[in-house]
């Protein structure tokens, strides 16, 4: 009986320490009050310009915000930091998962803040198609450069527009060259049509490839070769090494089948290692090479010009879409037309008639 009383008396619990008393809620009532309050247009700009990590991030976070009341803050302060944008060089890279987009580009990023330069990573990470969710994992497998104070990074959920690029990261690279970041690298989810998106808002575009997968000839697909400024094949460290230089060699001969590029550029082939840091700096010295031949030509300038074209027509795509899904006649007709579709009443084609007939009736009311 009597051991029966310890054991219960040890389970018991005890009080613990007290917490501190608030002694001054004036104070913590003004930091609650900062938290809520939102920074103007304005002082987000003068933030940005100022070099500000927080304003830079919450900029961002508005840009990427689909709140309709955040779009014209939003644009306002785009506008405010276009005139300080467009000074520096924009580097989309690609390859499917496990190739090791995230370690190469810590390496590469750690190379370049060492030279000196400021190198900001907008990195899309893939949401699910069921949840929604991202795991937004970036900044903890780029462990090195995330405490680099020349460096930042910002992953974005890929959502579900153009091949799993996040819906603002062309606005997001405008503030962060605003910010003062001259190189910008955009690491791509590596699967869909997410390629074809980065390639059009970025000045170089290369592709990541690994030896040994046995995807060497499978992987020569005619639409991302074409768009490749440079392959490099990753972690030619180790016994991957000779079976590196062998795909270099196949890539190299595939490189030669494709019609010349627009820029003139000659695709080039390197292998490096994320782990040793074995021809990072060769990468560099490909991507100075094209720049200063493309400065030189007038190509550079030009294919700018025509990415912004590009993106204004997106946008307006993107919008009209939006704003026709959004109609309360449009969303109550959308679902009785579903219906009829489904059971095969109605054919998709004159369903699909009939909504935007109903869209332009309403537009010119």
């Amino acid at each position: 009986m009597s051991s029966l009383k310890k054991q219960s008396g040890s389970l018991q619990e005890k009080a613990g320490i007290s917490p501190p008393e608030i002694t001054n809620s004036a104070a913590i009532s003004q930091i609650q009050i900062n938290r809520r309050k939102q920074p103007s247009s304005d002082e987000l700009i003068k933030g940005i310009l100022d070099q500000n990590r927080t304003a830079l991030s919450r900029a961002i976070t508005l840009v990427e915000s689909t709140h309709p009341e955040h779009a014209e803050k939003a644009n306002d302060v785009i506008k405010g930091c276009l005139p300080h944008a467009n000074r520096s060089i924009r580097i989309g890279i690609t390859g499917v998962p496990g190739v090791g987009k995230s370690t190469f580009i810590e390496a590469f990023g750690k190379f370049l803040t060492a030279l000196g330069k400021k190198v900001a990573v907008l990195a899309v990470d893939p949401s699910s198609s069921l949840s929604h969710g991202s795991i937004l994992g970036d900044k903890t497998r780029m462990e090195e450069l995330v405490k680099d104070e020349n460096a930042f990074i910002r992953p974005s959920a890929s959502g579900d527009t153009l091949g799993g690029v996040a819906r603002k990261t062309r606005e997001s690279i405008i503030l962060c060259e605003a910010a003062g970041f001259d190189t910008i690298i955009i690491e791509t989810v590596g699967v869909g049509q997410s390629e074809t998106a980065v390639h059009s808002m970025v000045d170089f575009f290369l592709l990541l490839k690994i030896s040994g997968a046995g995807d060497e000839l499978q992987g020569i697909k005619r639409g991302i070769m074409e768009m490749a400024d440079a392959i490099v094949i990753n972690k030619a460290d180790g016994d991957n090494i000779k079976k590196a230089n062998q795909a270099k060699l196949e890539f190299n001969r595939a490189l030669h089948l494709f019609p010349p590029k627009k820029s003139t550029w000659q695709p080039k082939v390197t292998t490096c290692s994320a782990i040793t840091n074995d021809g990072i700096p060769e990468i560099w010295d490909t991507i100075s090479s094209y720049f200063e031949m493309t400065n030189e030509t007038g190509y550079f300038q030009e294919k700018r010009k025509d990415q912004n074209q590009f993106w204004m027509i997106e946008t307006i795509n993107e919008q009209l879409k939006l704003n026709f899904y959004n109609k309360p006649e449009i969303i109550t007709q959308l679902e009785q037309n579903k219906k009829a579709v489904q059971n095969d009443e109605l054919s998709p084609f004159a369903a699909a008639q009939r909504l935007l007939k109903l869209y332009f009736e309403e537009r010119t009311k």
